[in-house]
């Protein structure tokens, strides 16, 4: 018998809210993750809003849909970028709506093998697709800023992924916190609740500052860490990178 091929890790990264940079912070930290020495493939699955591709200036011919629906082998319609690994997603399309969980789990295993990490874009939301994704991840990263409603509808997506995969490793990145300190103060509001209602412990995978220079790498359609590789938030991303 031929013995499985290796696959590195599966990291989804989930909001509950969209807006919180969820998609800017699965490519920095796919490309941290490159540039710590790790093969790495970004697949963009957020159906609402794919935008991988936008935020960092490619025009890809095929994507995410055309490997789910068997019109190619995933690797042919990989785009290479910033030392990573790029599958695109498709804005709108439904082929992800009614895909086989367990055909979809086996796409992105077969994404991982022969590469050290799969970074997964999940869609913002608490809706089935984003949801099915998240089942399919060896580690579930849910990022949340410090506003109400981002708490709360991280919160309520962290309780669904729970229930659905009860063993699966959480963690939160707190994302545009004014600085360490409110970081931490971020996490322990939703570590005490999750602890409260949930009989859970809520890991911290890392506190992201806020820095105007992503938003500028954003409007420039380059990664942070090529156009701004000594900025305050992709020092932080790296840093999350490291630990994982």
């Amino acid at each position: 018998m031929t013995p499985p091929v290796p696959r590195g890790r599966i990291i989804a990264i989930a909001s509950g809210k969209g807006g919180v940079g969820k998609t800017w912070f699965a490519v920095t930290l796919a490309q941290a993750l490159a540039e710590a020495g790790q093969r790495v493939l970004l697949v963009d699955g957020d159906l609402g809003l794919a935008n991988v591709d936008v935020q960092l200036g490619l025009n890809p011919p095929h994507g995410l849909a055309q490997v789910l629906v068997g019109h190619m082998p995933l690797e042919d319609a990989v785009t290479q970028v910033g030392g990573f690994s790029v599958l695109a997603g498709s804005s709108g399309s439904g082929a992800l709506l009614g895909a086989d969980p367990a055909v979809l789990a086996g796409l992105l295993q077969a994404g991982a093998e022969a590469r050290d990490a799969l970074v997964l874009d999940c869609g913002a939301g608490l809706d089935a697709a984003p949801r099915r994704l998240a089942a399919a991840a060896d580690i579930l990263l849910v990022l949340a800023t410090d506003e109400p409603t981002s708490l709360t509808d991280a919160y309520a997506a962290m309780k669904l992924a729970w229930r659905d995969v009860p063993g699966l490793d959480l963690r939160l990145v707190v994302n545009r916190a004014a600085d360490a300190r409110a970081g931490a103060r971020t996490h322990g509001a939703l570590a005490s609740a999750v602890r409260n209602f949930l009989k859970r412990e809520l890991p911290l995978a890392g506190i992201v500052r806020n820095d105007a220079k992503v938003p500028d790498a954003i409007r420039h359609q380059t990664a942070l860490l090529t156009r701004h590789p000594a900025s305050a938030a992709g020092q932080d991303v790296a840093r999350i990178a490291r630990a994982l």
